[in-house]
């Protein structure tokens, strides 16, 4: 099960017409809007190995805050906390 889930994601996040860095931002925002602090790390993690800034997960944090309700702003804080570790 989890060999098929790994697949669909490394499917789903390879380029295509968006490049990498683009989809991991965008499964940042998803992971702090549905707070899922697992997604989050990993997410984040990712994205920064995609060369992701800290501007840029930044912004995205925001707009996940934006969507996901006051809730997501402490998962907003978790993803900017993390990203700032990873980017030491």
């Amino acid at each position: 099960m989890i060999g098929k889930f790994q697949e669909v994601t490394k499917e789903a996040l390879k380029e295509k017409f968006l490049p990498t860095k683009t989809k991991e931002l965008i499964a940042v925002g998803i992971a702090v809007s549905v707070r899922c602090e697992s997604c989050i790390l990993g997410h984040v993690r990712d994205a920064i190995k995609a060369g992701a800034t800290i501007e840029e997960l930044s912004e995205t944090i925001e707009v996940a805050i934006l969507m996901g309700g006051g809730h997501s702003t402490a998962y907003g804080a978790k993803a900017l906390s993390i990203a700032e570790h990873l980017l030491g």
